[in-house]
């Protein structure tokens, strides 16, 4: 039975002493969730999404494409004009396109994914924590509550039971915040990668017709295989076999 006692008793201090760590991780995560709403506003005044200038760019790098032009491609994606992310991986996948890199862009692709995925970890981590650490600041303070109770401290009591109720209070604020920032920026997020995808399935539908293209303007030299002027981006080695760009499908 002493042993008993024993354990509660460790288990009833351990308790109590995370009741103010609690308190301080739920001020913080607060304050975090107030930081994410500016973000997320400033994020929202630029967003810009243009349906037309993506459909009329990704037309003219299939042409551009066709006719081996890759600098006329790279320069289509460079005036994409859409929201900030599927800018930027545009912008990042032009300057691959202009050294002839086609299999750099799908790894590039599956980073801007990534990205995406770390800027929602951040609320998701807020609107799960900000409630579990709402309950603990609850049941904490109970056990002191209810022993005050027993020995007719009203004022005990009533601190604890203020402490309980503010901390799921405090809990449930940050964690809705955090749900809602969460929910919104993954319709954004979708939206970025549809436009991603559109401007990959762009890309790979004329990779192959560039690639034959490409075989046809290559000439023997004696030693290896010479490209024509426009050409050059690419390398053929001495076995007779084209380098193959590849551009697959995001998951």
């Amino acid at each position: 039975m002493s042993m008993a006692a024993s354990l509660f008793e460790i288990m009833y201090t351990f308790s109590s002493a995370l009741l103010y760590p609690v308190i301080i991780i739920l001020v913080m995560l607060v304050l975090f969730s107030l930081i994410y709403i500016g973000e997320f506003l400033s994020e929202y005044s630029k967003r810009h999404r243009d349906k037309n200038n993506l459909e009329e760019n990704c037309k003219k790098i299939k042409d551009s494409l066709r006719k081996s032009k890759l600098s006329e491609a790279s320069k289509a994606l460079k005036e994409l004009k859409q929201n900030y992310m599927v800018s930027a991986f545009a912008k990042e996948a032009s300057k691959r396109l202009d050294g002839g890199s086609f299999s750099v862009i799908e790894k590039l692709a599956e980073e801007y994914e990534i990205k995406m995925a770390k800027r929602l970890e951040k609320t998701k981590i807020v609107s799960t924590v900000s409630p579990m650490l709402g309950l603990m600041g609850t049941l904490i303070p109970l056990g002191p509550a209810l022993i005050g109770l027993s020995q007719g401290d009203i004022e005990t009591l009533a601190n604890n039971l203020m402490i309980a109720f503010a901390t799921t209070v405090v809990g449930l604020f940050a964690g809705s915040i955090g749900y809602v920032l969460t929910q919104v920026r993954r319709r954004w997020y979708w939206e970025d990668m549809s436009d991603i995808d559109y401007i990959m399935d762009s890309l790979e539908e004329n990779v192959q017709v560039l690639d034959k293209s490409l075989k046809s303007e290559a000439r023997w030299n004696g030693q290896g295989f010479e490209l024509g002027e426009e050409s050059k981006a690419l390398e053929f080695d001495e076995s007779n076999t084209v380098n193959k760009a590849k551009v697959g499908e995001l998951a």
